[in-house]
């Protein structure tokens, strides 16, 4: 990257600031002008994509022929064939002459075409067949005319998502793209937005003949925070604002926010601008609330689901006659202990239960935040389930499944009735089946 020269093309043509992916954009510009190689610039409206290809023209060989920018889409769709190609007298109504077209005048030179994501299709197949032989036709005539005409084009559009909608031709797209130079955004030119603002201060101050605005440092640092949607252009007409209206020649951070400048990067930090109350200070205003209910739900699930197991140890002791310092056939509490467990702790929290568990329990999460549920009931059956699945034996897995099975014959299929019989949810028992093959 020749530094000399960009410095030079910078004076040359006013533009401030220092961003490397500016001074990238105008190497590219720079390296491409001797060339006849198609350029696409893009970037977002207002970042001054316009400059490009006035630095391309005047640095090639053709900067000694007529150069026409031209803005693709404030052309009514009707009449930008005729804009461009020109069209023969009577091609149409109003047609009383004949017209040159913008293509047969920029021979030899050449032609930017502005915001070229918004020409017609039809129009787009007439500007590839230009590029690929030179060749074109006006409105109303049949015969072909050539011209030497150097296309640069600029869009703000996402270029492949307009070609997956149909509305751009892909083929014209990579004809239009053999160079592409790419301009970044204000929002990511860091101290160039501070630049930018004297140097339009100092130019409304010129032109009225008044003391040119300041920024304090509180003020500086909100600029570089603020998102600026519409980039150079409106931090243009906001320091024009500002200039005019102020009666204040230092503009304060309390000033800027009232012309609508935000600062965005600490809103997506989750903080929030306090009064002046707290000097200006940024105080957290993250909200809890939702990660607490999702807490609250998850306690409330697990009581629940314990609770399932409890009646089922009660339910399969009763059936089958085994004493209950056995733990009957709890093979199945087991699994619905650990994927309780599970769905716990992969979501990141953690079930804390002390010695008694009936007196207090609660769940922490990344953040910390504990909630408690105490409880005044009598909840020993979670020390019960705890202590089977621990006693739970695998072999207990086919007494399981045979006690599945009697409940299922009782029941004459019926699964609703046999989960209520074996004291387990209608889905836990239908996961059972499939487990044991019982269909």
């Amino acid at each position: 990257m020749d530094s000399n020269n960009i410095r030079q093309i910078k004076q040359r043509y006013g533009i401030i600031g220092n961003a490397e992916g500016l001074n990238r954009a105008l190497n590219i510009a720079i390296q491409v002008a001797s060339t006849d190689l198609s350029v696409l610039i893009v970037g977002e409206s207002g970042v001054g994509k316009e400059v490009i290809p006035r630095i391309i023209h005047d640095n090639s060989v053709r900067k000694h022929s007529k150069y026409f920018a031209i803005n693709c889409g404030s052309i009514p769709e009707g009449t930008i064939d005729s804009e461009l190609f020109g069209h023969a007298k009577g091609a149409f109504t109003g047609a009383v002459g004949e017209r040159e077209g913008y293509f047969g005048a920029a021979n030899k030179g050449t032609l930017f075409l502005d915001e070229v994501g918004e020409l017609p299709l039809a129009t787009q197949a007439r500007l590839l067949r230009v590029l690929e032989t030179g060749e074109y036709i006006r409105v109303g005539e049949s015969e072909v005319r050539k011209t030497d005409v150097r296309i640069v084009a600029a869009t703000n559009l996402k270029m492949q998502k307009a070609i997956s909608e149909g509305r751009f031709r892909e083929d014209l797209y990579y004809r239009l793209n053999t160079i592409p130079i790419s301009l970044p955004p204000l929002r990511e030119r860091g101290r160039d937005i501070d630049m930018l603002f004297r140097k339009f201060a100092i130019d409304i101050s010129e032109k009225y003949s008044n003391e040119p605005v300041r920024l304090t440092e509180d003020a500086r640092e909100l600029l570089l925070n603020y998102k600026w949607p519409g980039n150079i252009r409106q931090l243009k007409n906001i320091t024009e604002q500002i200039s005019v209206i102020s009666e204040e020649r230092e503009i304060t951070r309390e000033i800027l926010l009232q012309y609508g400048v935000t600062d965005d990067r600490a809103a997506e930090q989750g903080l929030v601008l306090v009064g002046a109350e707290n000097n200006g200070q940024n105080v957290s205003s993250h909200s809890y609330e939702a990660e607490r209910d999702m807490l609250f739900q998850l306690l409330s699930s697990i009581g629940k689901e314990v609770k399932e197991l409890k009646d089922m140890v009660h339910s399969n002791v009763k059936n089958m006659s085994v004493q209950p310092s056995v733990s009957s056939q709890p093979t199945m509490m087991a699994d619905e202990y650990s994927e309780l467990g599970q769905q716990i702790t992969q979501g990141g929290f953690h079930v804390h239960t002390g010695g008694n568990v009936g007196g207090s329990a609660y769940i922490s999460s990344p953040s910390g935040i504990k909630i408690h549920n105490n409880r005044s009931e009598d909840t020993s059956f979670y020390d019960e389930a705890e202590q089977v699945v621990e006693e739970a034996p695998r072999s207990m897995k086919e007494m399981e499944k045979i006690s599945i099975k009697q409940a299922l014959e009782r029941s004459r299929g019926k699964r609703k009735r046999a989960a209520v019989e074996l004291g387990i949810s209608e889905r836990t028992l239908y996961r059972k089946i499939k487990e044991y093959e019982l269909d």
